[in-house]
């Protein structure tokens, strides 16, 4: 019998555990349940100590936001799996079980369930859909979610199936495999640490898998909300310090191109009178220029990791052209021959 943690990462989520920590107590039986505490101000921790002393509470000395939250509770809990799971997240009976079956084949990392939009329950959620993929430029994108283009669920994306990421939100992971990547990359603070750790782990031949026999319903935007200017500078800063560290191939020619896209943004932003976004574009590239030396340092490190590289789930055409120009709105509209598989 495996040991598993299920850990919530709670900064000021009070709200959130009041309505979803007692269905997360009663679906996951076969696991134990884990508050890891940012140092909220909210009375979290003494609410969950009061009402469900079940559940193991975990003080971090300081909000080091999702990367480090994580990293320094994880290194408390010992367990086979973790359970990497959001304060704002509705699980449903059984959730835990297909993931954990998926787990038998030594070859898989993590995975995965479906997530829906638990406002429109209909629709799938922003943070992982049903999978997530890098595109040739590498920007997310997920099978039913295509940038702010949301699918109904009807079914067509209920196969299991290996994709490029798995979604911080609600992911399922080797603890061994967890520690010995490194964990999450602290200078990301929040967003895409995800996505740059699978691809560290895939590029050491692992594998990523989505299973959606298990669903759950993800509020979403819960401590940072989806159009807010800090979370643009995180993404574009995130994705650019993941492609210094991870990207295989020759780098520059690829940051330029990248300066180019991200440059078309801003302009984008420019037009629409958007300055706070267009300024989180511009401090951006401003915190990689400085963190430079660093990240390839890492970048040199991971390098020397990689074994039997892993780049199924890689979309080799353009997720923005797809979307913008030709008017793609749904992951099946995709040219399905474009996507690196084994």
């Amino acid at each position: 019998m495996k040991d598993i943690a299920v850990v919530i990462l709670n900064w000021n989520g009070k709200n959130f555990l009041e309505q979803f920590l007692g269905k997360v107590i009663e679906y996951s039986s076969n696991a134990r349940v884990v508050l890891a505490d940012n140092a909220s101000t909210d009375g979290s921790v003494h609410y969950v100590q009061a009402n469900f002393p079940s559940v193991e509470v975990i003080i971090n000395a300081s909000n080091g936001g999702f990367a480090k939250g994580y990293n320094d509770a994880l290194k408390k809990v010992k367990a086979d799996y973790y359970v990497l799971l959001n304060s704002d997240i509705e699980v449903t009976p059984d959730w835990l079980n297909p993931l954990i079956s998926m787990m038998d084949d030594n070859t898989i990392a993590g995975c995965q369930p479906k997530i829906m939009s638990h406002q429109q329950r209909d629709l799938f959620e922003h943070a992982g859909a049903s999978g997530g993929y890098l595109d040739r430029n590498y920007f997310p994108f997920c099978r039913g979610r295509i940038f702010d283009k949301f699918e109904q669920d009807n079914g067509q994306y209920d196969g299991k199936s290996e994709i490029f990421w798995a979604t911080g939100a609600a992911l399922l992971i080797r603890a061994e495999l967890f520690h010995k990547a490194g964990g999450f990359d602290e200078a990301f603070f929040a967003h895409m640490e995800e996505i740059d750790l699978c691809w560290r782990l895939k590029g050491m031949g692992h594998r990523f898998m989505v299973n959606p026999e298990s669903v759950i319903y993800h509020v979403g935007g819960g401590t940072l909300p989806y159009l807010s200017p800090r979370k643009s500078y995180l993404n574009f800063r995130n994705s650019l310090f993941m492609i210094v560290k991870n990207h295989p191939g020759p780098l520059f020619p690829k940051l330029i191109h990248r300066l180019f896209l991200d440059g078309t943004a801003g302009i984008r932003f420019f037009i629409r009178g958007e300055w706070s976004h267009l300024k989180s574009v511009f401090m951006a590239h401003m915190a990689m220029y400085g963190r430079m030396s660093t990240l390839l340092a890492q970048r040199k490190e991971i390098k020397q990791q990689r074994t039997n590289y892993n780049s199924t789930g890689l979309y080799r055409g353009s997720i923005l052209f797809a979307r913008y120009f030709k008017g793609i709105s749904k992951f099946s509209e995709l040219n399905q021959r474009l996507f690196v598989s084994k």
